[in-house]
């Protein structure tokens, strides 16, 4: 019972109470009208407030009842435009893996728990798990890497004499707080290359950068920039300046979150809730400010400390050999050494990388800001409230205030493939004596390059279809004629159309051609199939105010020969 409810029912007992009073001791008709009159007042208040309660019970009932058609949280559906231009991001991302020399991979959307657990350090909590399969214990996949080192482990010996270029598209899911407008969700579709085997150093590592560019100035996603480090350097650096072994991992994924957060939080969650040393906190924030190009090396190598350290100085080495390689490549404009990237996932051994554009920041931050040690300096940290929460009980994210993130992203990982082999061996100390396989690589978020292109797409006026010709007849429907040049151009590689009526009218067929943007209006007639000849009119749209607007034709069309019908399409598509 509600507090106001409770509220009325006391009043109506004192109410009673005072009516009761009145009349024991004679009071005036005109006194105990007026408490009867207000006694029930309040009775009929009660009822309409028990009324109301008992209608929303029913309401509440009747909306159980009823089917909820919306899609699960961060999740959503594309429409015919949309998922043209998904094709197009995505036939152009396999263009390219393909003509750096990469073979496909499909492996299954779910996986065993166990293969899945231990690989994603504190991000292990997004992994959405699946209830008891026949005996047993499934998780949909979080990426495409561990399940690409699962098969490598299981493929073995085989695997390491086949090819040494794998990519894979498909979907992955994350239990993350979802952000729809920037592909940021909790299904959504990823693009893996992955180069497997021991090569010379770093040239795998190179090729995955070049590809990386190469991939981002197809799409055309705008300026852009690959931020790169090196996790020896990094592993390095942590214990030169005093982090405990240990802590390593966690401390690194602190780090990992400069991107978002200012150095004063981070350094706030490396002291107050992992527990480091605040001096240490204070060295680490003077080496990730560090940022720039090459000539980052010669700062690192001036560092005594860090040439003394083993991991970091072979780091250090191998990033001399890679910027090398990159100035072969010619991306080097695209590269920014930078020391704040740490990248949170556990199985990364050397150089990880990530690719930023303007719109992966937040509103109004840069995407690859200077990170400053300075306690009050980088972003801001906001007050605290209290958050909104949604019907999950989970805080409603306001999405203006967040930014696409990193577009692509990955690194090197050598000893993955060696944790399953040895897990599989049975051995208890993972990757020791058992066969292995180095592997780098990268993933696109092709999500998140959607939201960044898909305005273009609309102000291009990209098309939901390729149908290059639509075969129509101006009378007498000659059904069975259309169908069979509909065949004949299919055969040929014409994609074609026609509409689904036995005597359809000629603007119903024109307005099919102008919704679909059809360039080749294909018309039958009974004297030109009697000649042998098609009549072909040709479509034109342009661009106005953001809108496709066909260009008017006052031109009655081409007769052309049937049987060249096919060629003349292909010379003018």
């Amino acid at each position: 019972m509600s507090s106001d409810l409770e509220h009325l029912t006391q009043q109506i007992s004192e109410q009673s109470t005072l009516l009761r009073t009145l009349r024991e001791q004679n009071a005036t008709r005109a006194l105990i009208d007026e408490a009867h009159k207000k006694l029930g007042d309040l009775k009929k208040q009660v009822g309409q407030w028990t009324a109301a309660g008992k209608d929303k019970e029913k309401a509440d009932a009747k909306k159980k009842d009823r089917l909820l058609l919306k899609t699960a949280k961060g999740t959503r559906d594309f429409g015919p435009t949309e998922t043209a231009c998904r094709f197009h991001i995505e036939s152009t991302i396999r263009d390219v893996f393909t003509s750096f020399g990469g073979t496909g991979l499909d492996t299954p959307v779910f996986e065993r728990k166990d293969i899945l657990a231990g690989k994603y350090g504190e991000d292990a909590k997004l992994i959405f798990d699946l209830a008891d399969q026949g005996g047993e214990q499934l998780a949909l996949r979080y990426d495409h890497t561990v399940p690409l080192a699962r098969h490598l482990a299981s493929s073995l010996p085989s695997a390491a004499s086949s090819s040494s270029k794998l990519f894979q598209f498909g979907k992955v899911y994350r239990r993350d707080n979802p952000v729809i407008s920037k592909g940021r969700m909790r299904e959504f579709s990823q693009a893996d290359f992955d180069i497997i085997g021991a090569w010379d150093s770093m040239v795998p590592d190179a090729e995955i950068l070049s590809l990386i560019a190469t991939v981002l100035l197809r799409l055309d996603v705008g300026e852009f920039t690959i931020k790169l480090n090196n996790r020896k350097i990094l592993d390095g650096l942590f214990q030169v300046c005093g982090v405990p072994d240990e802590k390593i991992r966690s401390i690194s994924s602190a780090v990992d979150k400069l991107d978002k957060l200012s150095w004063e939080e981070v350094r706030k969650e490396m002291t107050e809730e992992k527990g480091l040393d605040p001096t240490v906190a204070d060295r680490i924030g003077e080496y990730v400010k560090l940022k720039g190009g090459s000539e980052l090396l010669q700062i690192l190598r001036a560092d005594s400390a860090l040439m003394s350290n083993k991991s970091s100085k072979e780091g250090i080495a191998d990033m001399d050999i890679l910027f090398r390689l990159l100035d072969a490549y010619q991306v080097t404009k695209y590269i920014s050494f930078d020391l704040s990237l740490a990248r949170g996932l556990d199985y990364y051994t050397g150089i990880i990388y990530e690719a930023v554009v303007e719109a992966s920041a937040p509103p109004g931050i840069k995407a690859n800001p200077p990170v400053s040690s300075a306690p009050t300096a980088g972003i801001k940290a906001k007050p605290s409230q209290k958050q909104e929460l949604d019907e999950e009980g989970e805080p409603v994210i306001d999405e203006s205030t967040i930014g696409v993130g990193s577009i692509a992203a990955g690194g090197r990982y050598d000893n993955l493939v060696q944790l399953f082999t040895s897990a599989a061996a049975g051995d208890g100390k993972a990757g020791k004596k058992a066969p292995g396989l180095p592997c780098v690589g990268v993933s696109i978020g092709v999500d998140r390059v959607f939201a960044l292109l898909w305005p273009k797409w609309v102000e291009c006026g990209g098309r939901s279809k390729e149908t290059v010709a639509y075969v129509m007849v101006a009378r007498d429907g000659l059904l069975e004629e259309r169908i069979k040049l509909v065949r004949e151009l299919r055969e040929g590689g014409i994609k074609c159309d026609y509409l689904f009526k036995n005597e359809p009218k000629l603007p119903a067929q024109f307005a099919a051609v102008e919704k679909d943007q059809v360039p080749f209006a294909i018309i039958l007639g009974e004297n030109e199939l009697a000649a042998g000849l098609v009549t072909v009119k040709e479509q034109r749209w342009e661009l106005s105010n953001g809108q496709r607007v066909k260009i008017a034709n006052t031109d009655q069309g081409e007769k052309v020969p049937r049987n060249e019908l096919i060629t003349w399409l292909k010379t003018r598509q």
